[in-house]
């Protein structure tokens, strides 16, 4: 007697194609690492997204300032992707260089594990959307760019992300305008960098007409709207990226505080996890199980 037939999960890109069909706001998380990429799936947010400030804290502990390798982000896709379940949204940045290297980059991604990639408009090296001097290639070679790396996607559910950092360089009505050429270019979802103001996420999300990313980066240039003020004006993702090494800084720099300054950690154990907890999150239970058998 034969055994019925095992149901195949969806691939991580079918799985977004699906989130993004979907009516309503998608919350994206940022995670620097695999640790805090499993806090956000057993939290229960159906992305997570992997952003170049994260990942250059993280591993290299320095600023986004395009330092961190496209090897080295594509390493930490892989470890991501290959822990979660949930899609991986990850940073490509202006692709590491050159059209040669955007390419490279969008292979690597796909290979890792990815479910979409970001790629942006900036003068390589490039740096955080929410740092000054920031620079912008051209418009027509980010568009040359952005059609190469959508034509040379091997899964064609695979995710591209067309991003614009040229309201800091050139103003709104120039990032509308590339953001629209984006969408016409084929991107999946456009995303302006770093708007100053209520008033322009309006009419970027009225004049653009596309799939649209925020980023609500906590402290950053972008005023911070409630998901049901994001999902009123149109936008598709909101993208939370640097919040978990918020956290970490001052959460953890008051344990060290107190460590150092009274001997012990009495008067931070509300901010710990306890062992237990740490173990369940990790699944060791799940392993221990796999020993016994």
């Amino acid at each position: 007697m034969s055994e019925p037939a095992r149901s195949v999960p969806a691939s991580p890109t079918k799985v977004l194609r699906s989130l993004l069909a979907r009516e309503g706001l998608i919350v994206s998380v940022g995670a620097h690492d695999v640790f805090t990429a499993l806090l956000v799936e057993q939290a229960g947010f159906e992305t997570v997204f992997l952003g170049g400030f994260g990942a250059a804290a993280s591993l290299l502990g320095l600023p986004d300032y395009g330092l961190i390798t496209q090897a080295e982000m594509a390493d930490q896709v892989r470890r991501m992707a290959g822990r979660v379940k949930i899609p991986v949204i990850a940073d490509g940045d202006d692709g590491h260089g050159d059209i040669h290297n955007a390419l490279r980059t969008l292979d690597l991604f796909e290979r890792a594990g990815a479910a979409g990639i970001l790629i942006e408009d900036q003068v390589h090296p490039k740096k955080c959307g929410h740092f000054e001097e920031k620079r912008v290639v051209p418009k027509e070679d980010a568009l040359r760019k952005i059609r190469l790396v959508f034509e040379a996607r091997r899964d064609p559910d695979f995710v591209i992300i067309g991003r614009t950092d040229a309201r800091a360089v050139l103003g709104l009505d120039e990032a509308i305008d590339r953001a629209r050429r984006f969408r016409d270019a084929g991107c999946d979802l456009v995303f302006i960098e770093a708007p100053e103001s209520r008033a322009e996420l309006e009419r970027i999300a009225r004049e653009v007409r596309a799939p649209m990313l925020a980023n609500m980066l906590t402290g950053g240039k972008t005023p911070i709207l409630s998901r049901e003020e994001l999902t009123d004006l149109g936008f598709k993702i909101a993208v939370y990226p640097i919040e978990s090494l918020m956290v970490l800084a001052r959460r953890f720099g008051r344990i060290l505080k107190s460590l150092r300054n009274e001997g012990s950690l009495l008067s931070v154990m509300d901010d710990l996890a306890t062992f237990g907890e740490l173990k369940e999150i990790l699944g060791l239970g799940a392993m221990e199980k796999l020993s016994h058998l």
